[in-house]
């Protein structure tokens, strides 16, 4: 029975991880007397995320007492929502995934500092513009480029922008110019901008002020009058995104109509001033360790969360997909039937379970998020909740890969093991049951163990459909501090200490499988004692 007491301790770890996602995830429903806003929340001064509900900030859906949102943009959207009589609530979205979260219903509107541009209305609606900035490059202070005073200076220059937006494509029209790859956020670009990788991206105003104040070496390159870049009204303009024939359309409008021009310049010089990025400044001259304790103290107990979030899904989905692995595995060794018509039948389940293993092989986690998340939300109106839907596709992705390991851990049982359990009587199942499957799942212990380990880092790529894991969690404190090595060196560690654990405790459970590694002779045994 002791041998055994390894299983519950297991299996109580995962009963207590599973109770995580209720606290760090609500559900994506969208009620009436709610007005569920999309934003990155990652784009100072328009949006930002912080730790306290300090200068006006609003709780993050899923995230209650330990994330807000900050920024212009919550600013207007609290406006909305009290004109509209409904509670606000922030839904933090990745970029790419606003546009599918909006026309699937998760959101009913997006309000992140997104332009109105012709090929986005064919998707969306907007209301009438809530800000407009003017388009500007940042550069490096020390740089090549830091006296551009037209684009004709930039010429030459290695540019770049947020994928997804209509800044990437004036890049154009700079000469000459060395178009870099769209990079996904402004983190990234601010990055790889300070490394010496690009020499400058294009941005609005608002957001280069925020850069340059957050890193004194970064500059923002404005253009004389006539020598910068060439736009339509909209392109940069800011406007509420909407779904298509949203009735509030012209009520929101009308609210946008009751805040003035000085307002709006009072509530975005105010976003620049209250941005956390600001007070990144006071442990510059403390030194590195002061910079890294800041942020465990800041964001640690986000983090935290992150962590649980990412152990428990890749805990539940590896479990989950080595139940699928088995069922597969089992049923694709069957011997072919004997009766025409169930043979007929186990070919077809045959080929399309190969079908199944093949495209969640094939395809890359990334799109498999995108495509059932999004895709089941548009074509079945189907609402999923994120930690479920992660859930969900870690762990059919899983299943693909385990159900070819088991196959393979079944073949290398011995055949005489199979003819031995035929001669005594026993069935293809109870074979399997009795005498096969144990011998499979102690061989398949390792690589079950590295898809444990596999699980724990690529819920990164869930991100896409914003699941607020580690990797997210740490993508949006960056954005806010602009901290980028030392916020991911501290997930990295934080990823580090997972996998060592997860490697750890399955090296146990492998040691109690095994049992003792000597045993006692049986004639050195006293029968009288």
């Amino acid at each position: 029975m002791k041998k055994n007491n390894w299983i519950w301790a297991v299996f109580a770890l995962c009963l207590t991880l599973i109770q995580l996602p209720l606290t760090v995830q609500a559900d994506d429903q969208t009620p009436a007397e709610q007005f569920r806003v999309g934003m990155e929340a990652g784009y100072a001064p328009f949006n930002w995320t912080q730790t306290t509900d300090a200068n006006g900030a609003v709780p993050i859906s899923g995230e209650e007492g330990s994330a807000f949102a900050g920024g212009y943009d919550v600013q207007i959207a609290k406006r909305i929502a009290e004109g509209l009589g409904k509670e606000l609530v922030i839904v933090k979205t990745q970029w790419d995934g606003l546009p599918p979260a909006l026309q699937a219903g998760t959101i009913d509107a997006v309000i992140a500092g997104m332009s109105p541009t012709a090929e986005r209305r064919e998707q969306i609606d907007f209301t009438d513009p809530y800000y407009e900035s003017d388009l500007v490059v940042v550069v490096r202070k020390d740089g090549e480029y830091a006296d551009a005073k037209s684009l004709a200076d930039l010429a030459g220059a290695k540019i770049t922008a947020q994928l997804n937006t209509f800044h990437y494509t004036v890049i154009d029209q700079i000469p000459e110019v060395q178009k870099e790859q769209a990079m996904r956020d402004f983190s990234s670009m601010r990055v790889a901008l300070a490394s010496g990788i690009i020499d400058g991206y294009v941005s609005e105003r608002p957001e280069g002020v925020t850069a340059v104040g957050a890193n004194p070496d970064l500059k923002i390159v404005e253009f004389d009058e006539g020598a910068g870049f060439e736009t339509n009204p909209e392109d940069v303009q800011v406007a509420v995104g909407m779904r298509k024939g949203d009735p509030d359309v012209e009520k929101v409008n009308e609210i946008l109509a009751g805040i003035s021009e000085e307002e709006r310049v009072s509530l975005m010089d105010q976003a620049v001033l209250d941005q956390p990025a600001d007070a990144s400044g006071e442990t510059a001259d403390q030194g590195l360790i002061a910079d890294f304790k800041k942020i465990i103290d800041d964001y640690g107990m986000l983090f935290l969360r992150g962590a649980g979030l990412t152990l428990f899904i890749a805990i539940l989905s590896t479990i989950i997909g080595l139940i699928i692995g088995l069922l597969v595995g089992i049923f694709r060794t069957l011997p072919l039937s004997e009766n025409p018509v169930g043979r007929f039948l186990q070919r077809i389940v045959n080929g399309l379970l190969t079908i199944y293993i093949e495209v969640f092989r094939g395809t890359p986690m990334m799109v498999q998020a995108m495509v059932i998340f999004y895709g089941t939300a548009l074509a079945f109106g189907v609402s999923m909740n994120r930690t479920l839907a992660a859930v969900l596709i870690v762990s059919i992705n899983t299943g693909a890969y385990m159900s070819e390991i088991v196959r393979g851990g079944i073949f290398a049982v011995d055949d005489g093991q199979f003819e031995a359990a035929q001669a005594i009587g026993m069935t293809h199942w109870q074979t399997m049951i009795k005498v096969v499957l144990p011998q499979v799942m102690r061989n398949i212990l390792p690589a079950t163990g590295n898809e444990i380990i596999i699980n724990i880092k690529d819920t990164a790529v869930l991100s896409v459909i914003s699941v607020a894991d580690l990797f997210f969690q740490g993508t949006s404190a960056a954005g806010t501090n602009f901290q980028y090595f030392q916020t991911f060196a501290i997930i990295g560690v934080i990823y580090l200490v997972l996998t060592i654990s997860a490697t750890q405790i399955l090296r146990f459970v492998e040691r109690k499988m095994d049992g003792p590694s000597a045993y006692v002779k049986l004639e050195d045994i006293n029968p009288n004692e």
